[in-house]
């Protein structure tokens, strides 16, 4: 992938009519102010005090306004709220410009001044707008940064120091700022109860009072950038060198250095790029450092590079520059490989589509500029800025075009139906251009713009969303035609908060699985539909849904394209879960069907590319390097899909493997095939659960009795639970929950269905197994809800 850039000649509409003057620049002044107002106007000013706009579509400069003489310009931001793609919606019309003599004036799109105000008593090095546009903050040579409301009043002053403050930027979630001073890089959170940060230095947990501080560079730090997309923070230094952080200020990459200081950096709004700028270069990286390639210029030269300013759909960049020059880029050669097909854009409006197995090309010309595009399962999914085109790869003439989708963000491909994220909302279409599902749930339309790839994942028949007021919470809705969940989401709730999330791609209906990575970076699974028959009454008394940890210390993960294997990366090592979905209840089946993989021969911050039947393709520093998985296994598992049992038993008897048996037992145990499972589970030498299988068969075949074993063999004690209720099997459900000696849950079914079977005296039988455990101990009752009981006489203390 390159940047490829032009110099945008200032020349104005005026001044262009005469030829003398036609190609001599404005001014010299350094360009310090440039901004995106749209996706294809920019707004730019330097020290000759007038602002002036470039069009991308005319490529003609504009005067707008001229600001007062004692005005000296050294920041400007737009504010972009609801008209992304225009610049035209509510909010968006707002121009915040800082001075060098402490003030900041606000200014509508017709360039009138609504506010200027006095904020410091020295030049204002950042005034940012916030990400939800609740306000802004100003940071000033003086030491002091200040929030201001979106009216300019004021609301805090949230640092004051003797050290001149250099930059400042936003949280993505407009939670917190991190500012620079001197060659270090401090966190301000902005909630009133955050007093400490806990830190892990050597092993050891430390604590430490915010604004927590450290050393980042050996010189000045001059620019700063916190990503939305991966929540990291970029910076570069009078040291040469660009250095990326996380969240808590651990170093995740240092550059190599440059010849001269880095200047400015910015991370892509949408997309895993860093750009960083230094004196007479830009180079384009990705997020976790390495670089794509680099632009240099010599003929002009433009020097240092002092703001670059992605627009709002992450396709293009405007920089100013110490000549004055303004230089717009756009990258190219972006590749996306799916099987036989690999895509490349070529240019702003053309992508190339290849066949890799027979060789055939063709190139896509767009009546407009290609804003983001995804290729998988056999369709090339392209977003223009106002249009979808959908092409099969056996019918590439003739593309299905979708109109009115302005600002696609995000492009996810499944096997039946794609989803794309845009400015207005979620759509999940079928390949064919129909509509099938536009979820919404309570709060989406303001957590639009919060939302990434990481927190939204379309799999086979599921569409997951992770709640960004509450990133615990999972919603849920079913792809099924005519499902309710369509329009009524399951909610799924974690104990932690959730950084990215996964929903499988293959397997049936019936089998479908999320797996999600917390902050904690430990990894979770669960199912989709494991609770879909239980109340909210049910869910709410057995204490939450059915979550099982399977993996610790992930960085990524990714579902295979035709089968429910999964593949997670650590730091120094990948994991392949063969069984993820049906033996994650159960440890001894994850412990069986995962296997370990060193990563040394990688490098550091190795990533998915992609999944797709049995290759793995990981990215390292630009390299693809693809690996394979047991290819039995894959197998396996497409003959499982199929029902196909006894060639399933086949392949395990050929290959002989314990990872193999296992699954094999995992997936015949939920499909009640006891048979199967028992000679998988023997030949996996776990002897316990041969014995408990051969009890299973002393059962009743296929009632309520021997469902519920089966899944309590499996861990699963919520489903297990659930078929007896839903059987009215209750005395057997009483006998469960006592069993696990879940006391209070045994006592909240007996007392529920008491009445419905009075002649079983469910309570009755509760309250005697409670006295003999209580004897047992030799304790007096403590629990709350049998106190109850003992004050109302149902038994005698």
């Amino acid at each position: 992938m390159k940047l490829k850039t032009r110099v945008c000649k200032r020349n104005s509409a005026k001044i262009a009519e005469n030829p003398q003057e036609r190609n001599k620049p404005l001014n010299n002044y350094p360009l310090s102010c440039v901004d995106w107002s749209s996706n294809e106007e920019i707004y730019f000013v330097s020290d000759d005090r007038q602002i002036y706009k470039w069009n991308d579509v005319s490529r003609d400069t504009v005067e707008v306004a001229k600001l007062p003489d004692d005005f000296i310009p050294t920041d400007m931001h737009w504010l972009l709220l609801g008209g992304r793609s225009s610049g035209g919606g509510k909010g968006s019309d707002t121009l915040l410009i800082c001075s060098n003599d402490g003030r900041f004036i606000i200014l509508n799109k017709s360039a009138r001044v609504e506010r200027s105000i006095s904020a410091h008593t020295a030049a204002i090095s950042s005034g940012r707008w916030s990400p939800d546009g609740a306000g802004l903050l100003t940071a000033a040579e003086d030491g002091v940064i200040k929030i201001w409301s979106r009216s300019g009043m004021l609301r805090s002053t949230v640092i004051q120091s003797d050290e001149p403050i250099r930059c400042a930027r936003w949280a993505p979630t407009s939670t917190a700022i991190v500012f620079s001073q001197g060659g270090h890089i401090s966190i301000k959170p902005l909630a009133a109860n955050s007093k400490l940060i806990r830190v892990s230095c050597g092993g050891q947990i430390r604590y430490f009072d915010y604004p927590f501080q450290w050393r980042a560079h050996d010189g000045l730090v001059l620019s700063l950038s916190w990503s939305g997309q991966s929540n990291i923070i970029a910076s570069g230094g009078e040291d040469f060198r660009f250095k990326i952080w996380d969240a808590q200020g651990a170093s995740l990459y240092t550059s190599a250095a440059e010849e001269y200081a880095i200047t400015c950096v910015a991370f892509n709004p949408e997309k895993e790029y860093l750009l960083v700028g230094t004196f007479n270069m830009l180079k384009l990286c990705h997020s976790t450092g390495w670089s794509y390639s680099s632009a240099r210029f010599t003929a002009p030269s433009v020097g240092s590079f002092y703001v670059l300013s992605w627009s709002a759909d992450g396709t293009q960049v405007a920089c100013g520059t110490a000549t004055g020059q303004l230089i717009v880029g756009y990258a190219v050669e972006q590749q996306v490989i799916s099987r036989n097909l690999k895509a490349t854009s070529t240019g702003r409006k053309c992508i190339a589509l290849q066949d890799i197995a027979n060789g055939s090309k063709d190139v896509l010309e767009f009546p407009q500029r290609v804003i983001n595009f995804a290729l998988g399962y056999g369709h090339l999914v392209v977003a223009t800025t106002h249009q979808l085109h959908i092409y099969n790869e056996k019918y590439i003439n003739t593309p299905i075009i979708i109109d009115g989708r302005n600002d696609v963000r995000v492009i996810e491909v499944g096997k039946k139906y794609f989803m794309v994220l845009d400015a207005a909302s979620i759509w999940v279409y079928t390949y064919t251009g129909r509509l099938h599902l536009n979820p919404r749930y309570p709060g989406s339309q303001a957590q639009l713009p919060l939302l990434n790839w990481r927190s939204i994942s379309l799999g086979l028949d599921v569409l997951a969303i992770r709640d960004n007021s509450e990133t615990s919470l999972l919603h849920l809705f079913d792809l099924i035609p005519g499902a309710s969940r369509q329009y009524e989401p399951q909610s799924l709730r974690a104990k932690q908060q959730l950084a990215e999330i996964a929903a499988c791609r293959a397997g049936s209906p019936d089998d479908q699985f999320i797996a999600f990575i917390d902050t904690n970076r430990e990894l979770y699974i669960s199912e989709t539909r494991n609770i879909s028959g239980n109340s909210s009454t049910d869910r709410t008394a057995n204490g939450s849904d059915e979550i099982y940890k399977i993996g610790t210390q992930l960085t990524a993960i990714r579902w295979a394209s035709e089968t429910n294997i999964l593949v997670g990366v650590h730091d120094s090592c990948y994991s392949i879960w063969y069984c993820p979905g049906e033996g994650s209840a159960d440890p001894t089946i994850i412990a069986l069907t995962t296997i370990t993989l060193d990563t040394a021969e990688f490098g550091k911050h190795v990533a998915i590319d992609s999944f797709e039947d049995a290759v793995i393709t990981f990215r390292c520093a630009g390299a693809l390097l693809p690996v394979n998985v047991n290819i039995y296994c894959e197998v396996l598992h497409r003959t499982l899909q199929e029902g196909q049992w006894q060639q399933a038993l086949r392949i395990c008897r050929l290959a002989q493997h314990t990872s193999l048996w296992a699954t094999l037992a995992a997936v015949a145990t939920r499909k009640h095939q006891l048979q199967l499972s028992e000679e998988a589970y023997s030949a996996a030498l776990q002897i316990d659960k041969v014995s408990y299988l051969q009890y299973l068969k002393t059962l009743s075949p296929s009632s309520a009795e021997q469902m519920a074993e089966n899944s309590l063999m499996l861990g699963r004690l919520l489903e297990a639970e659930t078929i007896l209720l839903h059987n009215r099997k209750y005395e057997q459900a009483v006998a469960l929950a006592l069993r696990m000696h879940n006391w209070k849950r045994a006592l909240e079914i007996a007392l529920k269905h008491q009445a419905e079977q009075p002649d079983l005296e469910l309570v009755q039988r509760v309250l005697r197994e409670r006295q003999r455990y209580l004897k047992a101990l030799q304790r007096d009752e403590w629990e709350a809800l049998y106190l109850s009981q003992i004050k109302d006489g149902n038994i005698s203390e």
